[in-house]
């Protein structure tokens, strides 16, 4: 930061009043874990990303103050940021506020750290950061510029390669994949309600169960793919599809047999895709 955080009485007794209760509880849900296995055996994050706008320096200072009274060794923070993370598509938003807030938000932790014994391996954790590649050039610089450390939640974009890699095999594994997607439009509301966050999706740009039925390999994949560069890329159906895991839960053994497999394939797009597309822009 280039001033002093100034905290009035106003911030504080708001910020309180939104997120004290909360932290609170975070603290017991701690010290129950805690006491029930080895504090080294388990990393903490609390997440403060799930409000209605971001948090601004001074709330974001208060909330790490109220971490460190709790007493809990916090590894990971994770505020909300200006603009969508949607659910496995790009960021969209503005950039350049994202960069003021971030560098921000950097300057916090590390003057907390300092001022709260909070751990020095706290880092700031980025949700749906997967496939947020319009965003990585400046999460780099300003991880750099600050010295800090990063956690990216990126477990969905590997559903989403597992699946995409299931299509690309054919056979069976096409046909899983289809049918995953045409039971999942069936129970959209069901799937989409509880994501409502963090998806943008009208239905009306989804295809029917008929267009599905009639897709290739090829046709399956340029759809899901993650590539914007593609005129059949549905950055809608990749989201769907990105909360629609729990179709291939139901299926059981069904669906693991068929990413054991196809294992070599699938390992490779995802090992791709986290090496190429997420760890050497952020990382290498």
């Amino acid at each position: 930061l280039t001033r002093p955080v100034e905290v009035s009485s106003a911030d504080l007794e708001r910020t309180v009043h939104k997120f004290l209760c909360s932290i609170q509880e975070a603290g017991r849900i701690y010290r129950h874990i805690a006491a029930n296995k080895p504090t080294d055996d388990f990393a903490i994050e609390v997440s403060v990303d799930e409000t209605d706008v971001p948090q601004t320096p001074t709330e974001l200072f208060l909330i790490l103050a109220m971490i460190a009274n709790e007493g809990i060794p916090a590894q990971t923070i994770a505020p909300k940021f200006t603009g969508r993370f949607n659910k496995g598509v790009d960021y969209v938003g503005d950039i350049a506020a994202f960069e003021r807030e971030f560098d921000c938000d950097l300057a916090v932790i590390a003057h907390s750290i300092r001022s709260f014994g909070l751990p020095d391996t706290l880092k700031i954790s980025v949700h749906s950061g997967s496939d947020k590649f319009s965003l990585y050039p400046v999460i780099r610089r300003l991880i750099e510029k600050h010295n800090g450390g990063l956690h990216l939640k990126t477990a969905g974009t590997t559903w989403l390669e597992e699946l995409t890699g299931l299509a690309q095999v054919g056979g069976e594994g096409l046909l899983i994949a289809k049918e995953i997607l045409t039971k999942a439009l069936t129970r959209s509301e069901e799937l989409m309600s509880p994501y409502s966050p963090v998806v943008d999706i009208c239905i009306s740009s989804l295809p029917t169960a008929k267009e599905v039925s009639e897709w290739t390999s090829v046709e399956f994949v340029s759809r899901l793919e993650h590539n914007q560069t593609c005129a059949n890329y549905n950055p809608q159906l990749r989201q769907f599809l990105h909360v629609s895991f729990k179709i291939a839960a139901e299926m059981g053994s069904r669906f693991t047999n068929a990413l054991e497999q196809n294992a070599s394939a699938i390992g490779q797009r995802v090992r791709t895709n986290l090496l190429k597309n997420h760890i050497e822009p952020l990382f290498l």
